[in-house]
């Protein structure tokens, strides 16, 4: 899911975000919350009509900003309570006013409330605190959501890096039977061996009928890797901050379009994407080169714009040929194919390869 954080995705239209096919996007409940407000989104009749998106949004509930504005923010079993970025403002966020503020906001899918500490932190109390409190929270979601006939609630599975913490969370989230269940409370810094472990351990325990959502995950190694492990979902800013910084996805790996070596070069920013950038104009595309990105950035606003449709086109193109390539049985070759095509046998990061390993999937292998 590309992220809207505040129900705009930097630099595109919502036709522009649904020309690259995406069909659901993640807009924050703790931004929308400050900014418009509540009374002006009821007013307005939720945020698909504030945005102009006829497509399906997803709204984080909130919970990450106790992470990400740890300053500004107390914890206690109430709720959060948080002073607005924009003016100091005092806000108590609690799982009601999280479910009602999502249940204004109208948006499809809704995650509960959740208590998310760092994966890095030392303080197992308090991982420990975080994750059952956040059962608690999820029962209180569940009370105070109106609308469960037209807006799906998932649960959010925590407990650090302590498996089996996880393994308690994921038993007492499945109790409660909410329409998708997400992992969540990584990316935080953890190692990528740590992070495999985790999600394999929730994977191993979640209903396979639910879709099952990790949370902040957007490098495509990341995102593939998880899917071998059983994740269906997945939301990152990375796609469109990296754009901002003139670096454009590939199937080989990141281009840093504000390298001299480009100002010459007039190929598509990537031959196989099929983006309205990178497309030529006889093909309806505009027919953008490399150069003209290299001249853009960091001068013109539409390079980050130019960019950022080529590489939201190419997450959700990646998204695509995984999941054909799981319908028509062949993941495990598409996955070897993707990394032989990114990395040198001796360069394929090793906790990729030993993740894989342990569900059946060898990259090394050269069985087709």
């Amino acid at each position: 899911m590309p992220v809207a954080t505040q129900a705009s995705l930097k630099g595109l239209t919502p036709e522009q975000l649904a020309a690259t096919g995406c069909r659901l996007c993640l807009n924050n409940t703790y931004h929308l919350g400050l900014k418009p407000g509540q009374a002006i989104l009821e007013a307005l009749g939720g945020a698909h009509k504030l945005q102009s998106w006829p497509h399906n949004i997803l709204t984080d509930s909130g919970g990450f900003q106790m992470v990400s504005l740890l300053k500004l923010a107390s914890i206690t079993e109430e709720g959060v309570r948080f002073l607005s970025p924009h003016d100091g403002t005092p806000m108590l966020l609690t799982p009601e006013h999280s479910m009602s503020l999502q249940n204004t906001i109208g948006s499809d899918i809704i995650m509960q409330l959740d208590d998310v500490v760092v994966t890095t932190s030392p303080d197992h109390v308090r991982i420990q605190e975080a994750t059952e409190r956040s059962v608690r929270w999820l029962d209180r979601c569940i009370a105070a959501h109106k609308n469960p006939d037209r807006q799906n609630l998932f649960c959010i599975v925590q407990g650090g890096l302590d498996t089996d913490l996880r393994r308690y969370c994921c038993e007492e989230m499945v109790k409660r039977d909410t329409p998708g269940i997400a992992i969540g409370g990584l990316s935080g810094g953890e190692a990528k061996d740590a992070f495999c472990r985790v999600v394999d351990t929730c994977t191993s325990m979640l209903p396979t009928s639910k879709p099952r959502y990790v949370m902040g995950v957007g490098y495509p190694e990341d995102i593939l890797v998880s899917i071998a492990l059983g994740a269906d979902m997945f939301d990152c800013v990375w796609p469109t901050r990296t754009a901002r910084f003139g670096n454009a996805i590939t199937p080989l790996g990141l281009l840093n379009l504000r390298n001299q070596v480009f100002a010459h070069d007039f190929e598509p920013v990537s031959k196989e994407c099929s983006c309205l950038c990178c497309l030529p104009k006889d093909k309806g595309g505009f027919g953008i080169t490399r150069a003209f990105i290299h001249h853009l950035v960091a001068k013109e606003t539409v390079g980050a714009h130019l960019l950022t449709v080529h590489n939201v086109t190419q997450q959700l193109s990646l998204m695509t040929k995984a999941r054909d390539a799981i319908i028509e049985d062949r993941y495990p070759s598409f996955l070897r194919k993707w990394f032989d095509t990114r990395y040198e046998a001796s360069e394929i990061p090793l906790w990729a390869i030993e993740s894989l390993r342990r569900v059946g999937v060898d990259l090394l292998s050269t069985v087709p």
